[in-house]
Formats: structure tokens, C-alpha cells, sequence
């Protein structure tokens, strides 16, 4: 008698929301949440959780992956919400939960794990720029298809100053020596932002451009530079494959 085959389901993935883009980006082109929905793959059952709202999904091992966005808080903060959301992660990750933290998540994984976040002490860092990968990067099961140097959408004022104890740094460039790094085998840091499009990072720069003149940067070099960065944006469906890869 034939049996049938087992039928595989779908990875679970919640994407934790830590704020909202500027009124008129977002008017345009949505919110940090729908980037990511359209850069992580259609074969995942995705659900969003308004964390900055105070919204944790149930525990981490209800998920078979966990995505962290961006926002314009402030890690070093430590705002009640933040907070919690930190003690969450660290959860997930103890429990080895798939993890990306981008941008503000980033921070907040790299804080939540003993690390430190912070304002960069050279100031802002926004455009298309550069991201080096480090000899490690070659056995990391996200980055080591990718060319050692690639260009990526920026935009922070904090960084990760300190990386948790036993984190491997991945990436980096001039400005920022903590461009990626992992926590034991599937927790992803990344300051850069793989959700970005060109279009994306160029209204950010346009919405910017008055900070950036006050900071002594040139908003129209920057706005000039920005340029596709598919490398860095390959990173949502790598981490989709590699969350829906480990529940088969």
C-alpha cells in the first residue's frame, strides 16, 4: 500500500515592529513592517507584533523565525517596551529560535545579549555605502554566498560600541566596525537595512538632508550615491530559506 508523503508546512515567523518611518515615506511607500514582508519569501506564514505597542507574541518557541526592524527609538534608552522586547529575544535565542535584528534590532539583540548600544561617536551614518565581510562570514550559513565587499542602505545615529560576549563579527566597514554579527548558530545582527530599496534610502536621504547639512554632511553627494544594493537586500529570502529549511 502507498503511503503518502509527509506534507511540509509552512515556517512561522513573526517580524517584531519597533516603530514607523517619517508620515510622508510612509505615505508612499508604506511602513517598516510591509518592507519586510516584501523582502522575506511568500512561503512563510508571517505575522506582525507592535512591539513599540507593547505586543510580544506569546514565547519565542511558538516561532520558527524572528525578525526585528528598525525604528527611530533609541536602544539606550531603555524604554519599558524595549526592554521587554530585549528580554524576549535573549529567550529566543537561549532557546535557539532563528533570529534577525536589523538596524534598531541590531542594537537591541547585541543590549538584550550583554552587549552595549549607543550613539556612534562619529555621528550618523546614511547612503548606500560599503559593508566588508570578514574571513568568518565565509562558514555563515547567511552571508557565505555573498561577495566580500557590497554596497548596502544605512541610516543610524547608534551602533553596537560593544558586541556580546562570544558573538562573531561578521561585517564591517570604515564608519561602522559592527556592520553584522551572530550569536551561537542562527541569531543575526545587521545594521544595515535589507528591507531598503534605492527609492526607499533616497527619501530618507531628501527627508534628512536639513540634519545632514546642520551635521556637515553633503546631502546632495549622498542623495547622488545611493544606488541598488541587492547583495545586502538578498539577506530577507537567505533568511527565509534557512528558517523554513530547519523545520523539514
Amino acid at each position: 500500500m502507498q503511503q503518502n508523503a509527509p506534507t511540509s508546512r509552512r515556517a512561522r515567523v513573526v517580524v517584531l515592529k519597533t516603530g514607523t518611518t517619517y508620515p510622508d515615506i510612509r505615505a508612499k511607500f508604506g511602513d517598516f513592517d510591509e518592507w519586510f514582508l516584501r523582502g522575506l519569501s511568500d512561503d512563510l506564514d508571517i505575522t506582525v507584533a507592535n512591539a513599540e505597542a507593547g505586543e510580544l507574541p506569546g514565547n519565542p518557541e511558538d516561532w520558527d523565525g524572528i525578525v526585528v526592524t528598525g525604528s527611530p527609538a533609541m536602544v539606550s534608552d531603555r524604554a519599558e517596551w524595549s526592554e521587554n522586547a530585549g528580554r524576549w529575544l535573549a529567550e529566543a535565542v537561549k532557546n535557539e529560535i532563528p533570529v534577525l535584528g536589523v538596524c534598531y534590532g541590531h542594537q537591541l539583540l547585541a543590549h538584550a545579549m550583554g552587549g552595549e548600544a549607543g550613539y556612534h561617536p562619529d555621528g550618523r551614518e546614511t547612503g548606500t555605502h560599503e559593508v566588508e565581510l570578514l574571513p568568518e562570514a565565509a562558514s555563515d550559513a547567511l552571508f557565505r554566498e555573498l561577495p566580500e565587499t557590497f554596497p548596502a542602505q544605512l541610516t543610524h545615529r547608534q551602533s553596537v560600541l560593544r558586541l556580546p560576549e562570544g558573538a562573531v563579527l561578521l561585517g564591517r566597514n570604515r564608519f561602522e566596525p559592527h556592520q553584522a554579527f551572530r550569536i551561537g548558530t542562527c541569531a543575526w545582527g545587521v545594521q544595515f537595512h535589507p528591507e531598503f530599496t534605492d527609492a526607499i534610502m533616497s527619501a530618507y536621504l531628501k527627508v534628512q538632508a536639513p540634519d545632514l547639512t546642520r551635521e556637515g554632511l553633503d546631502a546632495d553627494a549622498l542623495i547622488t550615491g545611493v544606488k541598488p544594493a541587492p547583495d545586502a537586500s538578498s539577506l530577507l529570502p537567505r533568511f527565509s530559506r534557512f528558517v523554513q529549511d530547519r523545520i523539514r
